[in-house]
């Protein structure tokens, strides 16, 4: 080869790689843009509604639950985040006799909304939390600020960054689903529910990034103010959890701590919380999770207690891995259960 050619060449894939770099340089500066609207005094304002004494301790099929979900369908509203497609409204109805568990089972709901992506709208990222808790005792109000208030919160300030995003020309490619969840304290119904009754099909739901107790910090952990454990980000695909920690350096720097991913992990976290019922569909998941503490399941689970600094920082590394899944070239899909299969 002559040396104009290989000048040329060489011109061309440098130009190629300024071009590439550019626009990883623009996604990064929309994104980081974003997730900077998730905030600690929104998460805050948010909290301190859904975890009132107003709100009764948000048992499932209460007075209390019912205002909770008023108030997340209230919301999405207010921001112009529509329900899913297929649903008149925002609530899917969950009949009484479903609450097998229930001494006196009734009728609840799980509360969803939805943004539909711009080139590859079928595929759809599902971002969970449970808004029930545990109710009252007598007088005695089991606010669940943590449990899973902090979640609740969370996928609602994630909503709003995506819709802005949205509005103003940078929406995601794939859709994605808002599911909050209702029965989770007496048996993970709501999940359950769903994943019987899908809105989207399950063979188009990339993952479920489920988000329950975000907001304080793990006895284990006093002090460190920046960790979340995540648990099973691996169990059926790599290609999640190579996202995840990628994502995790490059915009957060939480420390991710897997001690109850292990699957000797005596308090079997990962079959407790509502993304279980994705994971027995085969359907990839990331829980993630702040770890339990003295105020776990007591009254005195109040708002007043969450580090809303460190819970922003957690809502912000779960912005950025839907916002990888929704925009990245290659769906993610249960990869390690291929692999099962092939070598079975």
């Amino acid at each position: 080869m002559t040396l104009k050619p290989l000048l040329t060449l060489l011109q061309g894939a440098f130009l190629m790689f300024c071009m590439i770099t550019a626009a990883q340089n623009s996604d990064d500066n929309f994104r980081e843009r974003y997730a900077a609207t998730i905030t600690a005094e929104d998460l805050s304002t948010l909290l301190y509604t859904v975890a009132s004494d107003s709100m009764q301790g948000r048992m499932t099929g209460t007075e209390g639950q019912k205002m909770a979900a008023d108030y997340l369908r209230t919301f999405y509203q207010n921001h112009n985040i529509p329900p899913a497609p297929t649903m008149e409204g925002y609530y899917q109805e969950i009949p009484a006799e479903y609450f097998t568990r229930m001494e006196n089972p009734v009728r609840s709901e799980n509360v969803i909304a939805y943004i539909e992506g711009t080139e590859l709208p079928d595929q759809v990222v599902v971002l969970s939390a449970h808004y029930d808790h545990v109710g009252m005792d007598g007088d005695t109000i089991y606010n669940g600020a943590d449990d899973d208030g902090s979640g609740t919160v969370a996928l609602m300030e994630i909503a709003e960054a995506f819709q802005l995003a949205k509005e103003q020309g940078h929406g995601p490619k794939r859709s994605l689903l808002f599911l909050h969840v209702a029965g989770e304290e007496i048996g993970l119904y709501g999940s359950r529910y769903y994943t019987e009754h899908p809105i989207i099909p399950l063979a188009q739901t990339l993952c479920d990034l489920n988000t329950d107790m975000i907001g304080r910090i793990d006895p284990l952990k006093n002090g460190n103010d920046n960790y979340i454990y995540l648990i099973g980000s691996d169990k059926l695909s790599q290609a999640l959890h190579d996202l995840s920690e990628e994502v995790n350096n490059r915009y957060v720097q939480l420390e991710l701590d897997y001690t109850f991913n292990a699957d000797d992990d005596p308090n079997r976290f990962y079959y407790r919380s509502d993304h279980y019922n994705f994971a027995e569909k085969n359907i990839p998941v990331i829980f993630y999770f702040n770890g339990v503490h003295e105020d776990y399941h007591r009254p005195t689970d109040t708002p007043d207690k969450i580090n809303y600094p460190l819970m922003a920082k957690r809502a912000q590394l779960i912005f950025h891995t839907a916002w990888e899944v929704a925009n990245r070239q290659d769906r993610i899909f249960a990869d390690k259960l291929s692999e099962q299969k092939e070598q079975n």
